[in-house]
């Protein structure tokens, strides 16, 4: 009973200390659903991205080699991808298409694990975790086989708990207004930002590309406004 209770409490612990970021980004992407981006999309990206975490960490049980830290790096281009991608379309919702956007449908799980917004979301999610993997190669490696089962079952239930609250805070009313009047600028600049942060590892860098990619936008804002002129017509 005493290791089961110290699995469970091993698991809570290392899972919040390694994945509190976490909560901002998934806060920023529930933020973003629209008609092609659902919820479905991210909590199937969430859960995908952590799972390819568990199975690069999971040499360490066996006491093997885990994947180079130079490589996944690298997945760090796929938020910058993304970010600058959201920055140059720029497409505004209808109201009614927001409305639309928001009513429940029932796509396939297979087709929701294969799509190109879950993989976005699973490469984010994997990117961003890959100092986990640290952690969690010692943990696994002292760990016996139930206790790291139990580990693992509260990590993969922790993942739809994190979604979860990450969801409801895009409800909250201050939250709700900044990302509604600032996110289609804020969050590609954050991604943006994250991916720079995970390529470099450098705060300074990651600062300028939060910065110009924000002026980017600035800039993309200006050329789509029209010309007084046209306003007059």
């Amino acid at each position: 009973m005493n290791d089961l209770v110290t699995a469970i409490t091993t698991g809570i612990t290392a899972f919040t200390a390694t994945n509190i970021d976490d909560i901002v980004i998934l806060t920023l992407l529930f933020s973003q659903i629209n008609k092609t981006f659902r919820s479905g999309h991210i909590l199937g990206g969430q859960y995908l991205g952590f799972a390819g975490l568990i199975i690069a960490s999971l040499p360490g049980f066996f006491g093997g080699l885990i994947i180079p830290q130079d490589w996944i790096r690298l997945l760090g281009l796929m938020p910058i991808i993304i970010g600058l991608s959201s920055l140059l379309k720029r497409e505004e919702d209808s109201p009614e298409e927001v409305e639309e956007e928001t009513e429940p449908s029932c796509p396939s799980i297979i087709s929701n694990f294969l799509s190109p917004q879950t993989c976005n979301v699973a490469a984010i999610a994997f990117a961003n975790g890959s100092d986990n993997i640290s952690i969690y190669v010692p943990l696994f490696a002292n760990s016996e086989l139930d206790s790291l089962l139990v580990i693992l079952g509260v990590f993969f239930s922790l993942v739809g708990v994190w979604c979860y609250a990450a969801y409801k805070l895009t409800y909250l009313p201050a939250i709700a207004n900044f990302l509604t009047e600032n996110g289609k600028t804020f969050v590609p600049c954050i991604l943006i930002g994250l991916g720079v942060f995970i390529v470099m590892e450098n705060i300074t860098f990651t600062l300028i590309a939060v910065v110009s990619s924000y002026l980017l936008s600035l800039i993309l804002n200006m050329s789509n406004q029209p010309s007084p002129k046209e306003q007059i017509n």
